[in-house]
């Protein structure tokens, strides 16, 4: 019986143990991972930056340092500009959510001071490889206004001032800046699939197809229209890929069309029901796919129109390869020309 009892108390001794270990081990996990107590600072509620204001006023640059790359938004004679790309706009919502995030942030509770956890929540200093984001505004003197490293941790904000070691959690938010191409305004054009009333292809080789289809019909009624209405389709979806890919328009860069060292390589001109036409132009070009878009303006389409022109006018739109080749597709890819031995046939599906 003294046996037994002295069993299991060892037993018991040693889930004992077992459990004091996993405890332990629990703390440490959560110590390393940034989640030590909250520390009340005389910072709390106060402006993180309280000169912003003036800094803003003053601002001629943006400069945005991660540890991979580094970016900077101009204030130039045009307005706010992403620099390096031509003097192309930058977008004025997230340029507003920007300004407006940083003059609101207010100081939270402090955190971590080790330098060994600031990566944790993306506050290491990037230009030493740290995950965080250092925004700094520049005057026309080129002196640094305003500085700020900030990082996230899931939804939370964290902030701390250049050279300082404590870290703070913050009040407020601010737009992501770890893609500088998500500056630029390249939403260019919005027609909605059911507007495409037909397509002009060109291609390389110098041939030519007009698609057409009538009002209210699918995405896959696109037939060859006069003068190629004999043609055959090789397949419906291969008709209706490129009539439609005005629609599918998404720009991954931008530069100035003076900078366009080739010629156009294809032709893509997209009509509309209510008379719009945006007439596109394909270059492959040694840096890219890139694409040149000119609005013509008619009937009731005029003012979207003007519209993507005042945007496009000037400049030359970076495609992916993939979506490049739907604008420039071989027209032998599409259709087939009618041969006199040949009985007509439908289209396939």
């Amino acid at each position: 019986m003294i046996d037994i009892r002295h069993g299991q108390r060892v037993r018991r001794l040693q889930v004992l143990a077992v459990l004091a270990g996993l405890l332990t081990v629990l703390a440490i996990f959560l110590n390393i991972g940034g989640n030590e107590t909250p520390q009340t600072t005389g910072r709390m509620g106060k402006p993180v930056l309280p000169d912003f204001a003036e800094a803003r006023a003053d601002a001629a640059e943006i400069r945005i340092t991660l540890a991979d790359e580094s970016y900077s938004l101009i204030n130039g004679p045009d307005g706010w500009t992403l620099k390096g790309s031509g003097g192309y706009p930058v977008r004025a919502d997230r340029l507003a959510s920007l300004a407006g995030g940083l003059g609101d942030l207010t100081w939270g509770e402090g955190r971590t001071r080790d330098p060994g956890k600031m990566n944790r929540i993306g506050l290491g200093d990037p230009r030493d490889g740290g995950t965080g984001a250092l925004i700094e505004i520049i005057n026309e003197a080129g002196t640094v206004t305003a500085s700020l490293i900030t990082g996230r941790k899931g939804s939370i904000v964290y902030a701390r001032l250049p050279g300082e070691e404590q870290a703070f959690r913050v009040n407020g938010d601010l737009p992501p800046l770890y893609n500088h191409d998500a500056w630029l305004d390249l939403d260019i054009i919005d027609i909605h699939s059911d507007a495409v009333s037909a397509v002009r292809l060109f291609d390389a080789r110098g041939n030519s197809l007009y698609l057409q289809r009538s009002v209210g019909s699918s995405d896959r009624s696109f037939r060859p229209a006069p003068p190629y209405q004999d043609y055959r389709l090789v397949s419906r979806i291969a008709a209706s890929t490129p009539a439609l890919a005005l629609t599918r328009f998404q720009p991954i860069g931008v530069k100035p069309a003076s900078k366009l060292t080739t010629r156009p390589v294809a032709r893509h001109i997209t009509e509309t029901h209510d008379g719009l036409e945006v007439d596109l132009q394909a270059y492959r070009e040694p840096d890219g796919y890139f694409v040149t878009l000119r609005a013509i303006e008619a009937g009731e389409g005029a003012q979207r129109g003007s519209t993507i022109n005042q945007k496009a006018s000037g400049w030359a739109f970076e495609l992916t390869e993939f979506d490049w080749n739907e604008f420039t597709p071989s027209i032998s890819s599409i259709v087939r020309p009618p041969q006199p031995s040949d009985p007509a046939s439908p289209a396939q599906p």
